[in-house]
């Protein structure tokens, strides 16, 4: 009763607001009517490895024609929101604007979104940071989705299973060929957590894909650590030509 009561006086003082734009909802974490229209996510036929749009009706399993040319070292990938207007929005807030409060619906958008692909078993690990971007950030958004998902979906999740053995110059305005070349040999596994990884299916996270090539070092490491099959997870997918567009991240 007591319990109740305090709820009840919490939504009296703070009450549920628009995530985006703080007008009110019914619901913590959610979005109004006008937000919700301007955020793009994704549905239709995606890509099975990537969460791309794919043109047509596609089959399950269908790929894109990216996937089907570079070899992901991943098995499956999804993505909840196009890298476009409130979606674009969300992920710059979350990654820059010390919008942390953002990981929570996020992680509920996406614990929906990486159902098909899951186990039990599954663990949760974000693309790493290096230390001294972490240390300027204060936090590192990947990790903020995985853990925000893992606790939705009663998943395991370890926020250093990876790491960066040196820093990486931005990703931002860089051709394909360039991006995997800044990323090579970048991203291992954590000594100390190799043994988490051993045998796993780790679901990798991270906020946005442009390329692929953050995600690909990772999946990499995490096979090179043992674990048994990788796939991905994003917030948000750049669906339009990245080399072509004046923004970017992965």
């Amino acid at each position: 009763m007591f319990h109740a009561r305090w709820q009840t006086v919490l939504e009296l003082l703070y009450p549920p607001a628009c995530v985006v734009c703080r007008a009110p909802v019914a619901s913590d974490f959610g979005l109004c009517g006008d937000c919700l229209r301007e955020t793009p996510f994704l549905s239709g036929a995606l890509c099975a490895q990537c969460g791309v749009p794919l043109p047509g009706e596609a089959e399950e399993g269908d790929q894109c024609d990216d996937c089907l040319t570079l070899a992901r070292p991943w098995g499956r990938g999804v993505a909840v929101l196009s890298y476009e207007k409130y979606g674009r929005k969300l992920v710059l807030q979350l990654k820059h604007g010390d919008r942390t409060d953002l990981a929570r619906p996020a992680g509920r958008w996406m614990a929906r979104a990486i159902a098909p692909l899951c186990t039990d078993e599954a663990l949760c690990v974000p693309v790493p940071l290096n230390r001294w971007r972490l240390f300027r950030r204060r936090y590192n958004q990947a990790a903020l989705l995985a853990q925000a998902t893992a606790r939705e979906r009663g998943l395991a999740f370890c926020v250093d299973a990876l790491e960066r053995k040196r820093p990486t110059a931005s990703q931002d305005h860089r051709s394909r060929e360039e991006r995997f070349a800044n990323l090579r040999d970048a991203i291992t596994a954590n000594p100390a957590r190799r043994e988490a990884l051993q045998g796993r299916q780790v679901i990798l996270f991270d906020d946005v894909m442009t390329s692929g090539a953050t995600l690909a070092a990772s999946a990499e490491a995490a096979l090179e650590a043992g674990a048994i099959r990788v796939d991905v997870a994003v917030l948000a997918r750049v669906c339009v030509d990245p080399f072509t567009t004046p923004y970017g991240a992965d």
